[in-house]
């Protein structure tokens, strides 16, 4: 990938072209209204879509195939509800949100669902949602979630539609990496079925349920990370879900409990090549580095 194009599995390429590519090529927009949003989102073609300023909506706004929503400097932001990438007819394939702020949703902030594939979620800041701030299901596929920052909410993230939903298997592959979990409770991210799932990389501070769970037989790889004051890091099994398979290495733990682990899990440089902080850096470069205003845009 370009050096600031999508990363990890996001840009492995199954689509017969380089990764995860967004709007390239298509018409440029700024966008003011939730109704313009709406509308250039369901679109079908490739679009760059320039957010501008704050944008009030309401429920979920459907975003179709080929598009870029990208943040305008360091205020533009989605308030009072949230993107849902794809629908059961139209798919929200090769998409990208950047620098972004996302605030009081009233469901998910961003949901990847309904078979989606090759979506880069990057640079963007999530709080105060209703239900998960970024949750990925329903057969969705190749997506990075990298250098985020996700704070005062509980769920964070879910990857997996639910305990029953079989078709995620062999589906789900997401890598997660340079994320800041900054006090949100739980779901950094909560797995099923999902084979490999990548977590590296990322700032844990005050989680106050745990960090990572693996469930339903999922295989994650959690590695060069920083948990700090976080008592249950790594969970195996949560709650009613049947236990999964989850590797730990090279990750750091301050003030923080032991982690759970089990079995082997597929490695991801099956994948892709990719390089290791050092852990011990992680908390000063995540926040630097993660949320909105950061990339230049």
């Amino acid at each position: 990938p370009a050096p600031d194009g999508p990363s990890r599995l996001a840009s492995v390429d199954a689509l017969g072209r380089d990764g995860t590519t967004g709007g390239a090529g298509g018409p440029a927009v700024t966008i003011i209204t939730a109704a313009q949003l709406a509308d250039y989102a369901g679109r079908r073609g490739p679009y760059i879509l320039w957010i501008s300023g704050r944008i009030q909506v309401s429920d979920m706004i459907t975003v179709v195939a080929d598009k870029s929503i990208l943040g305008v400097g360091a205020t533009a932001e989605i308030t009072g509800g949230g993107l849902q990438l794809g629908s059961t007819t139209r798919p929200g394939n090769n998409v990208i949100i950047r620098n972004l702020r996302f605030t009081d949703a009233e469901d998910d902030s961003v949901s990847v669902t309904n078979k989606a594939h090759h979506v880069w979620i990057d640079h963007n800041d999530f709080s105060a949602g209703y239900d998960g701030l970024l949750d990925v299901k329903r057969e969705s596929d190749y997506v990075t979630v990298s250098w985020n920052r996700f704070h005062h909410h509980s769920k964070a993230m879910l990857l997996g539609h639910s305990d029953t939903y079989t078709a995620d298997l062999g589906k789900l592959r997401v890598t997660y990496h340079h994320n800041f979990f900054d006090g949100t409770d739980q779901r950094h991210p909560r797995v099923r079925f999902a084979e490999p799932v990548h977590v590296f990389n990322n700032y844990y501070r005050d989680n106050s349920l745990y960090g990572v769970a693996s469930t339903e037989n999922a295989g994650v790889l959690v590695e060069g990370n920083y948990f700090e004051n976080v008592a249950h890091p790594i969970h195996v099994g949560y709650d009613k879900s049947g236990p999964g398979r989850v590797v730990e290495r090279h990750n750091l733990y301050v003030g923080s409990g032991a982690p759970e682990t089990a079995g082997t899990v597929v490695e991801p440089r099956t994948y892709y090549a990719y390089t290791l902080d050092d852990p011990a850096t992680v908390p000063a470069t995540v926040q630097a580095g993660a949320g909105v205003g950061k990339i230049g845009y």
